[in-house]
């Protein structure tokens, strides 16, 4: 039987660890315990898991999936503080609730793809979760990146990477206000945006001839 993140009150139940025979691994705010000697789910907790998740949907515009299969504790501790400095929601769960959870949402189109253990990272920023997931696994081959979901559309593991690699809002941000500080980039930007204008309508229709000359 496999491993996932339960709650139960402000406590946060991590089990990654398949196999690893029910023994309590850490026993802090954050604790990993195996599933085969946790107390199945009430019907009322499994309803609290599916909305927290359902609400974190609601208000993402990406969803990133990866097998978590072989990761440790230490990585794995890694993963979730990369992941809330930056503003990436990320949950194990069974992935029959994960279903549940994002029915009738635009990610609904990425069920088919939750299957094994996996790590669900949810971002409001439309890159951040992809970026996470997949800058984690470049360094560690136990998270291996599976599929996604963005504007409504599933992602491969490919389609996750591309979108990992297009720059966040903040780096967007800044590059835009290192071009405004600079009175030559900054030129070249204006007249750059001229030269479209000029580029646009005008060019999709002839001039008119000049009256001739009295």
């Amino acid at each position: 039987m496999g491993c996932e993140l339960r709650r139960f009150g402000s406590w946060k139940v991590w089990s990654l660890q398949p196999g690893c025979a029910g023994r309590l691994v850490q026993a802090t705010q954050t604790a990993l315990i195996c599933e085969e000697q946790t107390l199945s789910l009430n019907r009322n907790e499994k309803a609290a898991v599916v909305a927290d998740v359902s609400a974190q949907a609601a208000k993402s515009q990406t969803l990133a999936l990866a097998e978590y299969r072989g990761l440790t504790v230490e990585h794995l501790n890694k993963l979730r503080k990369d992941a809330r400095e930056k503003g990436v929601y990320l949950h194990v769960l069974k992935n029959t609730l994960a279903r549940r959870a994002v029915a009738g949402t635009p990610f609904e189109v990425a069920s088919e793809g939750m299957v094994g253990p996996l790590i669900y990272g949810f971002s409001e920023d439309a890159v951040a979760a992809a970026k996470v997931i997949s800058d984690f696994a470049k360094g560690n081959d136990k998270l291996v990146v599976k599929g996604g979901a963005y504007a409504g559309k599933v992602l491969n593991a490919d389609g996750v990477k591309a979108l990992a690699a297009i720059p966040s809002r903040e780096v967007l941000i800044a590059q835009v206000a290192g071009l405004l500080k600079s009175p030559i980039q900054r030129m070249a930007v204006v007249l750059g945006a001229v030269a479209a204008q000029k580029a646009g309508p005008a060019d999709a229709e002839a001039p008119a001839e000049a009256p001739a000359a009295a």
